[in-house]
């Protein structure tokens, strides 16, 4: 199967604080694209308002951070790195598919695209992903990009997660 043809909107600090107030109609004209449901769900309001206060102390930091991921002119997702290259040029995925269109290739794409984002930054050296021990589909998803798992880590938000990373240099598939 081809994977899906993706694009990833920012979504623009604005779009992320009329998420938190509730203004699912205001963002989506914000950023562009009808969003569903799911970004007004309590896991993307959390994110939100995380990812506000980290513009808001770094404005720098927007452009790494939270994107739409639009497939056919639908939301089918949300990705982004948890911040710009840190001081050892690393950077950590994260990303999420809308539940309606899982199990169609899109979360493939979209670290894909994330690891090719990453790999045209010369400061980024490194990807990282922390995924949970019990997420056998995000396990499943970074299978064949080239990480490996280096670790371990205790989340206060999702608990224990397993660390893996990999070379913005690999030969891995991308």
């Amino acid at each position: 199967m081809d994977a899906p043809a993706i694009r990833m909107l920012p979504l623009p600090l604005d779009a992320m604080k009329a998420l938190v107030a509730g203004e699912l109609g205001r963002a989506g004209e914000i950023t562009g694209v009808e969003l569903p449901s799911f970004f007004a769900e309590e896991r993307m309001i959390w994110l939100c308002n995380y990812r506000i206060a980290q513009i808001e102390a770094d404005p720098a930091s927007a452009p790494w951070l939270v994107h739409v991921v639009v497939a056919d002119g639908h939301a089918v997702g949300h990705a982004g790195f948890h911040g710009p290259p840190d001081e050892n040029g690393m950077v950590e995925i994260g990303y999420s598919v809308v539940p309606e269109f899982r199990r169609r290739g899109y979360a493939k794409a979209i670290v894909r695209g994330l690891l090719e984002r990453a790999a045209s930054e010369p400061e980024v050296t490194v990807v990282r992903a922390s995924i949970s021990p019990d997420n056998e589909a995000s396990l499943a998803t970074i299978a064949g990009f080239g990480f490996t798992k280096v670790g371990e880590q205790w989340d206060d938000e999702d608990g224990l997660e397993l660390l893996f990373e990999r070379s913005t240099r690999s030969e891995g598939a991308l």
